[in-house]
């Protein structure tokens, strides 16, 4: 091999490297872009869901207001309906053959205070 084209080598060499060093940086580039993207697709993904768990919880609240009962009616209404009294006068017995108490009724939608 004589000096010219062993020089053209080493040009054609460094060529090929400042492309491969543009190529590199432009992937670098592009690399910093998506992770910046997901990064800020992870942040609104997370407000995302705390709005939504705040709806539901909005949700439960407006279709308990909706009932008009408390937690604790809405607890004695389920006892209720399982069969059960919740006035104090039968309160913690079945009720016999399902009939309605309206001792219970008045406990659970009665006047509220």
């Amino acid at each position: 091999m004589d000096k010219r084209m062993l020089h053209d080598e080493f040009s054609n060499f460094e060529n090929d490297l400042k492309h491969m060093m543009l190529r590199l940086s432009e992937m670098k580039t592009s690399l910093d872009t998506v992770i910046e993207e997901n990064v800020r697709l992870e942040v609104e993904n997370k407000h995302l869901r705390e709005r939504l768990l705040e709806l539901e919880r909005e949700q439960v609240e407006s279709t308990d207001e909706k009932h008009g009962l408390s937690k604790s009616r809405m607890n004695l209404e389920n006892i209720y309906e399982e069969g059960f009294h919740v006035c104090n006068i039968y309160y913690g017995t079945r009720r016999e053959n399902d009939e309605e108490c309206a001792f219970c009724l008045d406990v659970i939608y009665g006047e509220r205070k």
